[in-house]
């Protein structure tokens, strides 16, 4: 392990010496690329200095028992071979986790598109439900949350909610809630006290840098509107919000949040890239068959993945047959518990791929 960690020290030192050079400043895209790649090896460099120093304990200590001319010595080198010998593992195995290629995508910002799916009225105010909870998830992280666009519901939520979040590892966190979630339980309007399934369609798009995707401006047309509020009505008189059609892909992208028409060109550009960006993405995915046996990148939009059971309380998550009896708080953002476990699966898989690799 420790020649692997040689490796990475001197790519660390390598990237040191190459982000302050003039050339790669100006050049945008490698500059990004490298800053992110310096901010990664770092951690890797300092848990090296770690598990370097606890090798040179475990030596010293060792060779002060072998020699054992003073006693007391050799007892306070014994606690320190014991206290060495049983951080060495749980060290080790965190160096091999981390010596695992990141996903490049993972560092990235995300666009999530909440869908109220089949329930009608009930779909539309669970697709709410989903956005409040990933609204305070994401607010407890400190990450940054800004609506795009949204079509409300005749009776509450949303039909659609398109929001973006900026923070970091955003989608490496959030990539795990892309799929269908289902909800059980009493509609509002419901006056028998039936219990009816209703599903609601989450994707979490990775955002693309100006830099990730070649926007040709001449394929696409702008479009200004005036903002409107539910049931179509305007809510301003000022040609702010923005409908943006990409040409050849037939994509159309509308953005109102925002009173400027600048900034709403600005966000809409965003998830127009994200979603150009993503198709890109696909085809790679496609083409990988190991990444397509992941759970969380193949990005199937029709996958059901969890269920939101409201008489019991329940909250189940289908990929990993994980169920815990916690709703009220999951559905106040404390959706972490879930994240970890997902997260933990995913790596142990990939420590499963690289080590069959080696």
């Amino acid at each position: 392990m420790l020649d692997k960690l040689q490796i990475v020290k001197q790519r660390f030192d390598e990237v040191n010496d190459l982000i302050i050079q003039p050339d790669i400043i100006a050049d945008r895209k490698r500059y990004v690329e490298l800053n992110k790649e310096y901010k990664d090896l770092k951690t890797l460099v300092e848990k090296r200095d770690v598990y370097k120093e606890l090798l040179d304990n475990i030596a010293e200590a060792e060779e002060i028992i072998s020699d054992g001319s003073d006693a007391e010595m050799v007892e306070m080198a014994k606690m320190q071979l014991e206290e060495a010998k049983e951080e060495l593992p749980k060290l080790e195995e965190e160096i091999k986790f981390l010596l695992i290629p990141k996903d490049p995508e993972d560092s990235k910002n995300v666009v999530v598109e909440v869908r109220a799916g089949t329930g009608g009225d009930e779909a539309s105010i669970f697709a709410g439900d989903l956005h409040r909870m990933y609204t305070k998830y994401c607010e407890g992280k400190g990450w940054n949350v800004s609506v795009v666009d949204y079509s409300e519901g005749t009776s509450g939520g949303f039909k659609e909610i398109i929001f973006e979040v900026s923070g970091e590892d955003v989608y490496g966190t959030m990539k795990f809630e892309a799929g269908v979630h289902r909800v059980q339980r009493v509609p509002q309007t419901e006056t028998q006290g039936r219990v009816h399934t209703s599903a609601a369609t989450v994707m979490v798009l990775p955002e693309a840098e100006e830099f990730d995707v070649e926007l040709d401006m001449n394929d696409v047309r702008i479009e200004r509107t005036t903002s409107t509020g539910p049931g179509g009505q305007s809510v301003n008189t000022t040609y702010s919000a923005i409908r943006l059609h990409h040409g050849p892909s037939g994509l159309v992208v509308s953005c109102q949040d925002q009173k400027s028409s600048h900034k709403n060109l600005e966000k809409a550009l965003k998830v127009l890239r994200s979603r150009l960006y993503e198709k890109e993405l696909e085809k790679k995915l496609a083409a990988d068959s190991e990444r397509r046996k992941s759970m969380v990148s193949s990005g199937d939009r029709s996958a059901k993945i969890r269920t939101y059971n409201y008489p019991q309380g329940r909250v189940t998550d289908h990929r990993i047959g994980l169920t815990l009896y916690d709703l009220s708080n999951i559905m106040n953002g404390d959706i972490q518990k879930i994240l970890d476990e997902l997260m933990l699966v995913e790596n142990t898989q990939k420590l499963k791929d690289a080590s069959e690799i080696m």
